[in-house]
């Protein structure tokens, strides 16, 4: 995750409270991916941005998940994500996010 969204991110929870956010992720691997839930949950693990040492516990899904997923209307889910869908490894997305969420965040 840039430094620019990082302080969005940390910027978004000083003004909303961390309980009230959750973060869409949409990274083509499942690693950076986890590395973004990571760095809203934990803290930038390269401890190079506004997030280094900030651990949020932020709520952070990827948009392939079924409870992000669901969320949508389908013809829309399927216009904008559906063709990325099908070439993601989505199974391996949805288990690291669920590995990081179980590890780091604070409002499940």
């Amino acid at each position: 995750m840039d430094l620019e969204n990082q302080q969005r991110v940390k910027n978004f929870a000083e003004e909303y409270g961390p309980e009230n956010l959750v973060v869409i992720l949409g990274g083509a691997e499942a690693e950076a991916a986890g590395l973004a839930a990571e760095t809203v949950m934990a803290g930038d693990p390269t401890f190079a941005g506004p997030l280094a040492g900030v651990e949020l516990g932020l709520l952070a899904f990827h948009v392939v998940e079924d409870e992000v997923k669901e969320l949508f209307d389908p013809d829309v889910y399927d216009e904008q994500v559906g063709m990325m869908e099908m070439v993601l490894d989505v199974d391996e997305i949805v288990e690291e996010m669920q590995e990081i969420r179980n590890e780091n965040c604070k409002y499940l």
